[in-house]
């Protein structure tokens, strides 16, 4: 009856996994979620507009200034009026006037040695960097889907195992009352199976609070709460060799390529330090009317050069140059550090299979000797402690393969992150993704007029949250 009462749970759990497998979510569903709702990335986004804005603002320097001034001046007087031979006790008169007057003033930078140029050159340098580091974060919320997505299913392996545990105990426990009725164990059999079952019972509160944990670590990467997760895919290709994935990781990993772009920003900001030095020619122009009638028109050509400021432009140059030392230097390090986690991540990898390798040597094993022990204390060659502690054996190898079943699935999209290689467009999502180039290309030319301004709300609704 109890092989039939386990029989019968077994087909019910099969027909509810059967039915709910219908609508169960997917790695896929988890990783689009998490894109689709990142508030970090949305946050990132952001940053990079602002770094548009930043190029547009370097070119209108470039440009030249367009002011219009209008003025008004009222001014009051009170003077006496000179009489005969004493003028200072003359009557007093107020004296009342009212000025005013309008222009247009133009103003353009004729010859900077390249100060501007240089500046708008970083600027776009800077975007490019900061379109990096988005991917990077990219890389980041996608892993942490990931990982969470493998904790829901792990966490859940485990309450499986512990409630299988609860069940296989209860079953010694009702065993050892059986045979402590008749009187073939002592009541210490009978304390043993209690007490283990205590700890087991322990074992699954604990486990099943690691699920809730884990399902709030899930809600937080992808926005929902889990429902039934399906088994993960067969995971992404990565890399031959390590050799192969370190190649790769140094030639397209978004730490690199920010590096890179930053280490260019302060080679520009050193030939600016340079320019500052130099003396800058500009010209102006203007016009105005006043509320007199009178009309006038200027023409003037400007030549300024600092002679001393104090020291302040020889140390900005030294700045700038230590500022490019310290960024070739980053770009290096930058190298070994992408390096060292394609290593460590590779290395996980071939940790877990050799894991789940040897615990599923163990498993079969340790399900013989379970089986065995369990016939024996039927028997009676066997105690209720040598059963107890061979279902322990096997707890503990089932734990260590779902364990390793999970690092090694997780490690392989940690080294797809490490090689800077998970990305919605690589693991091929097939959803729209943002498009960092067209709010770019919209403001690139600074524009300020509203029909560019509507373009501009166009734009933003574009690349907007339901990318």
């Amino acid at each position: 009856m109890r092989k039939f009462r386990i029989s019968a749970a077994a087909a019910a759990m099969a027909a509810v996994l059967g039915a709910s497998s219908a609508w169960s979510e997917t790695l896929t569903d988890a990783l689009i979620a998490a894109y689709q709702n990142s508030n970090l990335l949305e946050q990132n986004r952001a940053l990079l507009r602002a770094a548009d804005e930043d190029a547009a603002q370097a070119l209108s320097a470039m440009r030249p200034i367009v002011q219009f001034t209008a003025d008004a001046q009222y001014s009051f007087a009170r003077q006496r009026v000179s009489s005969g031979l004493l003028p200072t006790l003359g009557p007093k008169t107020n004296i009342e006037q009212l000025q005013s007057s309008i222009g247009l003033t133009t103003s353009v930078t004729l010859l900077d040695f390249g100060r501007n140029r240089l500046a708008h050159e970083a600027a776009k340098e800077t975007v490019l960097a900061t379109r990096e580091a988005l991917i990077q974060v990219e890389q980041q919320v996608l892993l942490s889907a990931v990982t969470a997505y493998v904790n829901v299913r792990l966490t859940q392996d485990i309450v499986d195992l512990r409630q299988n545990n609860v069940r296989l105990i209860s079953e010694e426990l009702d065993a050892a009352q059986d045979r402590f009725d008749v009187g073939e164990v002592t009541r210490t059999d009978v304390a043993l199976a209690e007490s283990a079952l205590a700890t087991a019972r322990s074992g699954l509160t604990q486990a099943q609070g690691d699920l809730t944990v884990a399902r709030e670590q899930y809600l937080a990467a992808t926005g929902n709460l889990p429902g039934a997760l399906s088994a993960p895919p067969t995971p992404p290709a990565t890399a031959r060799t390590l050799d192969e994935a370190k190649s790769i990781a140094l030639r397209v990993h978004p730490n690199i390529r920010q590096a890179q772009r930053l280490v260019t920003v302060a080679e520009l900001n050193v030939e600016r330090a340079k320019a500052d030095t130099r003396p800058t020619v500009s010209a102006s122009a203007g016009v105005g009317y006043d509320d007199g009638g009178n009309e006038n028109a200027s023409v003037g050509l400007s030549l300024n050069h600092t002679l001393y400021s104090g020291g302040r432009l020889s140390s900005v140059y030294r700045q700038s140059l230590a500022d490019r030392d310290a960024q070739r230097s980053s770009l290096q390090q930058t190298g070994v550090t992408v390096g060292q986690e394609v290593g460590v991540a590779w290395s996980a990898v071939d940790v877990a299979r050799a894991s789940i390798s040897a615990a599923g040597e163990t498993i079969s094993a340790a399900r013989i000797a379970f089986d065995g022990i369990r016939e024996e204390a039927a028997l009676g060659a066997r105690t209720t402690l040598d059963v107890l502690d061979a279902e322990q054996d096997l707890l503990d190898a089932q734990f260590t393969r779902v364990e390793a079943e999970a690092q090694r699935y997780l490690g392989v999209y940690q080294v797809l992150s490490s090689m800077g290689l998970l990305t919605v467009d690589h693991l091929g999502l097939g959803i729209p993704t943002y498009d960092a180039a067209a709010y770019y290309n919209s403001v690139k030319n600074a524009p300020s007029t509203s029909t560019q301004g509507r373009k501009l709300d166009r734009v933003m609704q574009a690349i907007g949250r339901n990318n």
